[in-house]
């Protein structure tokens, strides 16, 4: 199903509760009534299309209209893309960690190592995930912010092309490591060797979590490397034909 404009957006979560994530990093919370997308985006000063293309992009997975997402200005990617920085590293991870700890607590003594190494396990994982985050914060989203900058003056400081000398998208490509391989250790860690515990829910529930963070960084690693980084390479060709 295509996600509309004049779609009420409460029947839109009824179709893909996975989609509430993405809707708060637009800063849309729950508790906005009846309306339609539009008026919601409205209300909320958000950029209707480049909403709907991102809140389809996550719903369907066949749906990806490169060239229409590129026509985005890309400080609005980057605020997008900040915003699911900080909903993993201060909501999703969080939630997961203290889950598996809870487990680790509530196994026995005979299993506890097993349940500990999990936990280990998940922490490297959240560490790995962490400097890759700051590593895009701190370097690549200011990078593209100052490019943009650039080609919206027409001025092009000279910090700017010694910057590009130094540093290219093209770097972010090759440094940019799937962060998704060891979610994938860890859940067939917890399905096929960790032993039963009296609450069990707690594994489903903590399984369940794991493939949806999995799910929601793979549409993220596929913005940024089919949107932003062809994005920022055609404003790099674009400085240095200005230069």
């Amino acid at each position: 199903m295509r996600i509309e404009k004049d779609m009420k957006l409460a029947d839109v979560i009824h179709h893909d509760f996975n989609l509430i994530p993405v809707i708060n990093r637009f800063g849309i919370q729950l508790g906005f009534g009846d309306g339609t997308i539009e008026q919601i985006c409205k209300e909320q000063n958000v950029n209707t299309a480049f909403f709907l293309l991102i809140i389809n992009t996550y719903h369907d997975p066949q749906y990806f209209p490169k060239k229409h997402l590129q026509s985005f200005p890309a400080g609005s990617l980057v605020a997008y893309l900040h915003n699911a920085h900080e909903y993993y590293l201060e909501q999703k991870i969080p939630e997961i960690k203290k889950l598996i700890t809870k487990l680790t607590e509530e196994s026995d003594e005979k299993h506890k190592d097993n349940f500990k190494l999990a936990l280990n396990f998940f922490e490297e994982y959240e560490r790995e995930l962490t400097a890759h985050i700051d590593r895009e914060e701190t370097s690549v989203y200011p990078y593209v912010v100052e490019l943009e900058k650039v080609i919206e003056t027409g001025a092009t400081p000279k910090k700017v092309l010694a910057r590009m000398q130094s540093y290219s998208i093209a770097d972010y490509e090759d440094e940019h490591e799937n962060v998704e391989e060891k979610l994938y250790d860890l859940k067939n860690l917890i399905i096929k060797y960790l032993p039963s515990v009296q609450k069990d829910v707690i594994s489903y529930k903590i399984l369940r979590e794991l493939f949806d963070l999995e799910r929601d960084l793979r549409e993220h690693a596929r913005i940024e490397d089919m949107i932003l980084v062809p994005k920022v390479e055609a404003m790099e060709f674009t400085i240095r034909k200005m230069s």
